[in-house]
């Protein structure tokens, strides 16, 4: 059974991405810091949910053996774990703000393609999607948001030319607004 990790797996894109995923026959673990969501997400996906901070390296190298151990090895990756900015000025946006921004988007996407990529590299075959976002590539006041997902486009491209050669496929998906919490 091919089994997929996927962050911020509670709502939005990635809770949309455990349900496909489910349907095509793969076994879920969604994770995500709302616990009580994870578990929901990965129940409704007939598989589990667990809880994790994708911005704390060492509970994330933790949560990626603890899968191995105790559901199998994880064959794909899809990071959607993601935090919005307040669109504002960047004179208004306060610094806590952008820190804790990119401490979830290109931090939290780096350290968990790294915890699961290299396990997957060592068996030789494996993939991983992030999330990234059109806002990448467009200026829009999300100071903070914005170039922490062209960040993500940046890191892809460079996880990619690493491990390709070693079996693990590295791509981003970019898409535009889309109908989740953020914007309902």
């Amino acid at each position: 059974m091919r089994i997929v990790a996927v962050t911020g797996g509670a709502s939005g894109i990635g809770r949309a991405c455990c349900r496909v995923l489910a349907s095509k026959g793969w076994k879920v673990v969604a994770l995500d810091i709302d616990e009580a969501g994870a578990v929901d997400a990965g129940r409704e996906a007939g598989g589990v949910g667990m809880p994790l901070d994708v911005g704390d390296e060492r509970a994330v190298e933790v949560m990626a053996g603890r899968i191995e151990r105790e559901v199998g090895p994880v064959h794909a990756l899809v990071n959607c774990a993601g935090i919005l900015a307040s669109p504002v000025a960047p004179e208004a946006l306060p610094i806590e703000e952008w820190d804790r921004v990119v401490r979830v988007n290109q931090r939290g996407t780096y350290v968990t393609s790294l915890a699961f990529g290299l396990r997957m590299a060592a068996r030789g075959e494996g993939a991983i999607v992030n999330m990234a976002s059109i806002v990448a590539l467009r200026s829009m006041p999300f100071h903070s948001y914005a170039p922490s997902k062209a960040a993500i486009v940046s890191m892809t491209m460079n996880l990619a030319a690493e491990w390709g050669p070693r079996g693990v496929r590295v791509n981003a998906v970019s898409p535009g607004f889309t109908r989740s919490p953020p914007f309902q």
